[in-house]
């Protein structure tokens, strides 16, 4: 079945279904279908965000706007679905991507098809405290890689995120969560394919192993703040969240490990040629009233090097460095919201890109929370030249973005 068929009969269904019927839940909550025998639980809600950006060059430090370039664009369409199955205790979620940007992962190791499905994962509570995740969904990694992209405090996410997060992958995760006190501690693992999602083909490398522990000190954050942007619930006692990751993909097969190029496609290796790749990733987020402040550390490196090289003279560079990024924002009782962010990125030296820094500062206007949003931001950044000794202006970029979920 073609793309497009599919989505014209999800919207057929979605009409067929609720077009006669008045129904209960909130905007923003999506529609929900319960079985009379309460064995099934269904919420179905639909987002998109729509974006304009304007990019201009600098050059010897004056800003190029005659070479400025503009773009609309649907930057995220998504289906969303989730529920449980049989019993409360087998929860499931079901997300698809339907715009370009959403399904642009084209590749012979996924049969040159769309990469529509970005979650199909089931959750089983199989004891207390205790789940068990099966399936494809983003990997316990960096906070702002996590934090839905509806629920984001800018536009979009950082530099740092877009170069060395581990995104989603397919396999297991078992996850823990206990109190000691007003403490939270919570644990996770996964093992997972290492290639990223929608793989039909391979595996070409070997798997990838994350472990990441979380301790909030100060208790619970209201409606899972600590994984949301922007201060929407407005905290009447400070709350802290702390987190750590390790992730290490044997013999990774792309640039990036679960994203980016293939690299054991394009060269011809030995078992001792191989590289893996490992990431440390440390991260905080920190609320109270209308303030948020969230920051993480992140360093990616590789074994033998970032640059992979065989017999034949070919090569190719994983994206490995450091990176750090820190934000925060404050948000008015009017529920408007300013926010700044400062990121950095620090590549490794072997492979010869260019350090960066970008400045970021946004305006927020949150209609109904996250669900209906106005959100806009300016962004300068800086590189260094791989040996250089002073940043110089690379770019300016504004963009306004309208984000509905329903």
């Amino acid at each position: 079945m073609k793309k497009g068929t599919l989505i014209i009969l999800l919207l057929f269904v979605f009409t067929g279904l609720f077009s006669q019927n008045t129904i209960n839940d909130k905007f923003g909550k999506g529609f929900v279908i319960m079985a009379k025998d309460s064995s099934f639980k269904m919420r179905a809600a639909m987002r998109f965000q729509n974006l304009f950006i304007v990019e201009s060059p600098i050059v010897n430090d004056e800003v190029k706007f005659d070479q400025a370039s503009s773009n609309f664009l649907v930057r995220r369409a998504r289906l969303k679905f989730d529920g449980y199955a049989y019993s409360p205790k087998l929860e499931y979620k079901v997300e698809l991507g339907l715009s370009n940007r959403d399904i642009s992962n084209i590749s012979p190791e996924t049969r040159n098809a769309p990469g529509i499905i970005l979650d199909a994962l089931l959750k089983w509570k199989f004891a207390k405290n205790l789940e068990l995740w099966v399936g494809q969904t983003k990997l316990p990694g960096n906070r702002e890689r996590v934090v839905s992209s509806a629920n984001l405090q800018f536009v979009d996410r950082s530099i740092v995120n877009s170069a060395y997060n581990i995104d989603r992958d397919m396999g297991f995760q078992l996850r823990h969560k206990f109190k000691a006190g007003n403490m939270v501690f919570k644990e996770m693992v996964s093992f997972s394919q290492g290639e990223g999602r929608n793989i039909t083909q391979g595996n070409l490398g070997g798997y990838d192993y994350t472990g990441r522990v979380e301790w909030l000190p100060m208790g619970d954050f209201q409606s899972k703040g600590d994984y949301v942007g922007s201060a929407i619930k407005r905290e009447e006692k400070p709350r802290l969240a702390l987190g750590l990751t390790y992730d290490y993909n044997d013999r990774a097969a792309k640039e990036r490990g679960q994203l980016g190029g293939y690299v054991y496609d394009k060269v011809s290796v030995t078992e001792k040629e191989y590289h893996s790749l490992y990431s440390v990733m440390a991260d905080m987020m920190f609320k109270y009233q209308g303030f948020s402040l969230m920051a993480e550390y992140v360093d990616k490196d590789a074994t033998n090097g970032s640059v992979l090289k065989d017999t034949l003279g070919n090569s190719f560079t994983y994206r490995t460095g450091m990176g750090f990024n820190i934000q925060g924002g404050y948000m008015f009782k009017n529920n408007w919201e300013i926010a700044a962010r400062y990121s950095v990125i620090e590549p490794r030296k072997d492979t010869k890109r260019a350090d960066e820094r970008q400045y970021t500062f946004g305006v927020s206007k949150f209609i109904v929370g996250h669900s209906l949003k106005v959100q806009t931001d300016v962004s300068y950044t800086e590189e260094k030249a791989q040996g250089g000794a002073v940043y110089y202006g690379d770019g300016l970029m504004y963009r306004l973005q309208i984000d509905i979920h329903f």
